[in-house]
């Protein structure tokens, strides 16, 4: 994750979203591979391995951040190096809520993200949801399409 475009305070992890977010995926999602969290002792972050990817990547990985303010990061990368991004964060390029569109999810290529719920459960269904119709119809513009999901 790369916390260089953040602008204020995001907050200390909250580890209860982010084992509710990796349980959501494992329900949802059957291509989920596994899950682990960076440090067993103080996680900061949880990644999501999965066995395919969108488009012709052969497998992908979500790096998922959640803070005791509600701040989050989901970032997706894949074996083809396409990368995109929801995040909520204080920051000065953007609105707090935004989505790094790919390939490459740069700073200065956010715009508006369509998430407007802010629970951690909604927020993953949200991001499952659009992740899977863009999977299903190989169109990576399909991410941040929807209206007010999940």
């Amino acid at each position: 994750m790369n916390g260089n475009d953040r602008a204020g305070e995001f907050g200390p992890i909250y580890l209860p979203a982010l084992q509710r977010i990796r349980d959501l995926w494992l329900e949802l999602e059957p291509l989920v591979d596994e899950t682990a969290y960076d440090d067993v002792v103080a996680p900061t972050e949880l990644q999501i391995s999965l066995s395919d990817g969108l488009g012709d990547a052969e497998n992908a990985r979500l790096d998922i951040q959640w803070s005791e303010l509600g701040m989050y990061s989901f970032h997706y990368v894949d074996s083809n190096d396409v990368n995109w991004r929801f995040d909520r964060h204080p920051n000065t390029h953007s609105p707090e809520i935004h989505f790094h569109p790919p390939p490459e999810a740069t700073t200065t290529d956010a715009e508006p993200s369509c998430i407007d719920v802010t629970e951690a459960s909604l927020v993953t269904r949200a991001i499952h949801a659009m992740w899977r119709t863009a999977y299903e119809d190989d169109a990576l513009d399909r991410l941040n399409s929807s209206s007010n999901p999940p």
